[in-house]
């Protein structure tokens, strides 16, 4: 903040400061809910929630915050401030003018049943029991249709669902998605069908080994250092804690990562840490200056992707990261994977194979899981289609994109926690975030030619550097489709994405 920045724009900021922080503990409280609360506590839990929502709602349409943005919004007064204050003048105005035309009520009436929500899904997925689960989502639904309506008038978006997909990714629409996506569709499906033709196919058998949690927890602690992901020294600012989904959530200097165990798919803890770690980098290494301004957070959940892919998959995949830690691993495990070949591993954890769970999937078949959901958001909130109708829909949808049978509505369209939550337009970033991802390593390999070599080292620091400067340091500060086009000098395009996929999979499939 410059010393020339009028006062109405110092008090704008010390209110801004005071929401990131609350936002941040209510994150925190999030977290608990997942890790460490007892099941007890779930109604108790909602009230927290609700009353809280209120209270951030009510910070967020502060007359007072009104009246200063008017202030500075004066010619006289706005040219005093630099690009950095006029973003941040720009996405407080943004959330704002949203948050004061949505309902208190409405606010607090659906933070409290996305939590009612998310714990009966819990229950019914156990049970394998979508009708236990529809009633819950019904409601969930609604009312958010009733947010979406509003914030569609608000954000002037051609459609409600397009008002939800701003939320993650400013700017973008349903509209150039499905076209981005259709041509992602077909890059995928007929790279699919090289890969299920080739003649070398892999040995996956390898990673169905039994490896005790106690150990994969030493994995997960080994991977956490080996990419800059700090939880155990005096100064750390993250942890690795267990849930049934992994996720990521926190706030520059306390950012936490959770991961799930499974005793014969050690591989699936392995890539989860390496995913939310890439989440947790990203925050962390936002510019410190920009600590409680709106600037200082990340530009969209697409680019929080493509960073959590950019270490799971470019760098956590790659051949070169194996040569380095595989030895790590065989180390940490005893006996446990001590005849293991390179190469074998290599393949077996880039295996393209249709499968029914998203988080499990592949990097070649994974863009088609998200397609399947954005497809059915997009037409749930068209009201082409109504929640009883989603499991069948999904079931149909996963035999035509992935050949693949869904046998209980747990491993289908109960299996994500996304729904349950209310995060509706959250889908799409996950394969946004795959484009842009290629999109960055193409723009890195210009830069860091021997980005490879260095992995093989054990070296991330080169690449962590070239992320920082080049994408966390910009933070909120442009819109997704600028921002990209800041980092690549083009605009949205998955041909960067597909190209890398293509020229991996045919050295790896032998086609």
């Amino acid at each position: 903040m410059t010393e020339k920045a009028p006062s109405s724009y110092k008090k704008l900021m010390e209110k801004v400061k005071d929401l990131l922080t609350l936002q941040s503990a209510i994150s925190i409280i999030h977290w608990d809910m997942e890790t460490m609360m007892p099941p007890k506590a779930i109604t108790l839990r909602s009230q927290q929630l609700a009353l809280l929502s209120r209270i951030e709602h009510r910070m967020s349409t502060d007359p007072e915050i009104g009246k200063l943005l008017e202030e500075i919004m004066r010619p006289s007064e706005y040219e005093k401030l630099d690009a950095v204050q006029k973003r941040n003048v720009y996405l407080i105005k943004k959330q704002y003018d949203e948050q004061t035309k949505l309902p208190e009520e409405l606010v607090a009436e659906i933070a409290k049943q996305q939590a009612i929500t998310v714990d009966v899904w819990k229950k019914a997925k156990a049970a394998q029991n979508f009708a236990m689960f529809k009633p819950e989502l019904e409601k969930l639904v609604e009312l958010e249709k009733k947010a979406a309506e509003i914030l569609m008038k608000v954000k002037e978006t051609a459609t409600p669902y397009d008002a939800l997909i701003d939320i993650f990714e400013p700017k973008m629409t349903a509209k150039t998605i499905t076209k981005v996506f259709n041509e992602l569709r077909e890059g995928l499906v007929s790279l699919l069908k090289k890969c299920e033709n080739a003649p070398k196919q892999p040995d996956a058998s390898i990673l169905k080994r039994k490896v005790p949690i106690d150990v994969q927890r030493k994995i997960a602690k080994a991977l956490a250092e080996v990419v800059g992901y700090d939880i155990e020294s005096r100064e750390a600012g993250g942890r690795i804690d267990e849930t049934e989904h992994p996720f990521t959530t926190g706030y520059y200097d306390d950012v936490r990562i959770t991961t799930h165990y499974y005793e014969d798919n050690f591989a699936s803890s392995i890539f989860s840490v390496l995913h939310e770690a890439g989440h947790a980098l990203y925050e962390q290494n936002l510019k410190k200056e920009w600590m409680f301004q709106r600037v200082g957070t990340g530009c969209s959940s697409g680019f929080h992707e493509s960073q959590s892919r950019f270490v799971e998959n470019i760098i956590g995949r790659s051949r070169e990261f194996w040569v380095y830690f595989l030895p790590k691993l065989k180390k940490i495990t005893g006996t446990l994977l001590s005849d293991v070949n390179l190469d074998a591993f290599v393949h077996a954890v880039n295996q393209v194979k249709p499968s029914k769970i998203r988080v499990e999937a592949d990097e070649v078949t994974y863009g088609l899981h998200i397609i399947v959901r954005f497809n059915m958001e997009r037409d749930l909130f068209a009201d082409k289609i109504i929640v009883k109708e989603l499991p069948e829909i999904w079931n149909q949808s996963y035999k035509e994109y992935l050949g693949i049978k869904i046998e209980n509505d747990s491993e289908g369209v109960m299996q994500d926690t996304h729904w349950a939550s209310g995060l509706y337009g959250y889908f799409p970033s996950y394969a946004l975030g795959n484009i842009y991802s290629g999109q960055i390593l193409a723009a890195m390999e210009k830069d860091l030619k021997n980005w490879k070599e260095q992995i093989a080292k054990g070296n991330i620091k080169a690449i962590k550097e070239w992320l920082v400067k080049n994408v966390h340091a910009y933070g909120n500060l442009y819109n997704p489709e600028e921002l990209i086009r800041k980092i690549t000098g083009k605009g949205l395009t998955v041909k960067p994405y597909l190209n890398y996929l293509n020229e991996k999979y045919s050295e790896l499939y032998g086609f």
